[in-house]
């Protein structure tokens, strides 16, 4: 009986230390894999060149993305992940990128700045017409009572009327003598012819053709000013320039 217990104990024992033996030879399980990272964020990128312009010029709008697989632009529509458009705003305007992706979203903007355009110029001035210059520039030459002499005071005007003439060699016209009302009619008529010839001949000796002038006297027919008194009279003493068409 002592040896059954004594052949079961050693039994008990050995399988005990088999079943610790297997134990400490078998493998530790792995750990389990980490898990995987998350999706990278979207990048975005918007240029727009130039960024100020007038309405209606164009603009070159460029952008760049990463990680995105939806790209839009606002007012545009989708476009690719990288690329570059055309645009004309009419007035200023801020352009938005916004790129979108596994790893979420991301916007990007672009002002452009319209400027108001330049005023129009002004339309040209009329220009003159060839009668207007003549009636601007040429001056007429006043004598003294009974006189038919160029005066002192009378030449620079002379000299003014000749340095016109000279620019516009093409033009012809008419001197013609008034007088005051003064003494006889035929006695005027003299006189004012007598005052017309001595301008067309200061006026040849300044270097403009004698067949560019003509001469007609009025005497006292045609006053220009018709009160009696002396201030009325030195206007009607004159040699009167009149444009020839």
């Amino acid at each position: 009986m002592k040896q059954l217990n004594l052949k079961g104990i050693s039994l008990t024992f050995a399988l005990g230390a088999m079943m610790l033996l297997s134990a400490c030879h078998k493998k530790a399980a792995p750990p389990p894999p980490p898990p995987p990272p998350p999706p990278a964020a979207p990048t975005a990128s918007l240029s727009a060149s130039p960024d100020t312009v007038q309405s209606g010029q164009a603009v070159t709008l460029t952008w760049q993305t990463t990680n995105a697989t939806d790209v839009s632009v606002e007012g545009i529509g989708a476009v690719q992940a990288n690329g570059s458009q055309q645009v004309s705003p009419t007035e200023s305007t801020t352009y938005t990128l916004t790129a979108k992706g596994p790893g979420g979203s991301q916007q990007a903007t672009a002002r452009v700045t319209v400027s108001a355009p330049p005023p129009p110029p002004p339309p040209p001035a009329p220009t003159a017409t060839e009668s207007e210059l003549f009636s601007q520039n040429v001056k007429d030459i006043y004598f003294d009572y009974d006189g038919s002499a160029i005066r002192g005071d009378q030449q620079a005007a002379l000299q003014s009327d000749i340095e016109f003439l000279k620019q516009h060699p093409d033009i012809k016209f008419t001197v013609e003598g008034h007088c005051d009302e003064r003494g006889s009619t035929e006695y005027n008529l003299a006189l004012g012819d007598n005052r017309a010839t001595a301008v067309k001949n200061g006026l040849t000796q300044g270097g403009i053709s004698a067949d560019s002038v003509k001469t007609i006297s009025y005497g006292k027919e045609k006053p220009f000013c018709s009160e009696s008194n002396e201030a009325c009279w030195q206007q009607n003493r004159r040699a009167h320039f009149v444009y020839q068409q």
